[in-house]
């Protein structure tokens, strides 16, 4: 009898792409592949095209720090989803579940404590967020990226692994970047990211910096669904809402990046050894994990970090060329940091722990 196994997480492209890198050595090795998320949520938009790969929509609601009318209905439609995803699991029978959290991950870890099913749990960010803090009482095993994350897991569970890099990333073709950008190669690439969700106040300050930009760089700029704006046009500058399959090109020809803190992608420039001004997320907007992530980024000289307060048109402009100037001290520092085979870790205990 095959073996099975069911992913789970979703809500932002970061809770979905560790599972992106493991799904495909399952289904070699002639696992069944189950997904559980949102019914309308990204990973169910990240994971369609994946064949083999049956996708099972459950009620989630979201797990809120602040005041919100929702918080009244939405522990409701999270008792629904931990039933969904229980009666799924439970005739379903999965040797193991690998959660990457996010707010659709909890029925499914609860779920399978419920029916006896072992659970590995991936945290991405130097502390656990919400959802895997609730989680962790009922995974087997924990797997961290950064060190200093053992210390917020019980003894008995955690387990170092690193960051997880997709290895198509590394794969990039820089003739395919530049003929889908439309770019030449005379000029250097700056590509500007905010998240799966895109952010706002980095494509303005972008936008409002333009034609000086556009002096020095060619610029790719993802902007998040709904963020585009046709009417800017320029010869060097292309925009999208969000990248996929094109994303190792791009990468292949960018020389430097702007992004969000998010630990999966800073991971993924680091691989790659792409000079980052890093803009995480404010405490206002989040419990402040990128800016964690981004101080650790900064201490060791892989980058520079601008916080969201400080973020003007004029600071923004100032602190990407001095990042362009000290670019080649960025990207040696990080081409001396020997990253361990994250992910050949991470499957090995997910198959020892559905043994």
């Amino acid at each position: 009898m095959k073996k099975r196994i069911v992913f789970t997480g979703g809500g932002s492209a970061g809770h979905v792409t560790v599972n992106l890198a493991c799904i495909p050595h399952f289904l070699e090795e002639g696992w069944e592949v189950a997904y559980i998320g949102s019914a309308a949520g990204i990973e169910r938009e990240l994971t369609k095209d994946l064949p083999g790969v049956r996708y099972v929509a459950i009620s989630t609601g979201k797990l809120r720090r602040y005041f919100d009318w929702k918080n009244v209905t939405d522990p409701l439609r999270v008792s629904k989803g931990v039933w969904e995803a229980a009666r799924f699991l439970r005739t379903w029978k999965p040797d193991v579940i690998f959660s990457k959290g996010g707010f659709v991950s909890v029925p499914v870890v609860m779920g399978g404590w419920i029916n006896r099913i072992p659970v590995v749990i991936h945290e991405s960010d130097l502390t656990p967020g919400l959802a895997n803090r609730i989680s962790i009482p009922f995974a087997s095993k924990v797997c961290a990226t950064f060190p200093e994350t053992l210390s917020h897991i019980p003894k008995h569970k955690g387990v170092y692994v690193g960051a997880i890099v997709r290895e198509e990333l590394k794969r990039g073709d820089r003739q395919e970047g530049f003929i889908t950008c439309g770019f030449s190669h005379h000029k250097p690439v700056l590509m500007v990211m905010g998240g799966s969700l895109g952010a706002k106040r980095i494509n303005d300050a972008v936008r409002a910096n333009l034609p000086t930009l556009l002096e020095k760089f060619q610029i790719i700029h993802i902007c998040g669904k709904g963020q585009m704006q046709e009417s800017l046009r320029y010869d060097g500058y292309r925009q999208f809402e969000y990248v996929q399959e094109e994303l190792p090109h791009l990468l292949a020809i960018s020389d430097l990046v702007v992004s969000r803190a998010g630990s999966n992608a800073i991971f993924e420039f680091l691989a790659l050894a792409k000079p980052m001004l890093l803009i995480p997320l404010s405490k206002a907007a989040s419990r402040g994990d990128q800016i964690l992530n981004a101080r650790s980024f900064e201490k060791q000289g892989f980058c520079q970090v601008l916080q969201e307060e400080e973020l003007s048109n004029e600071r923004f402009l100032q602190d990407l060329l001095r990042v362009w100037e000290r670019r080649t001290g960025y990207a040696a520092a990080m081409r001396q940091i020997r990253q361990e085979d994250a992910l050949k870790q991470v499957l090995e205990l997910i198959e020892q722990t559905a043994r």
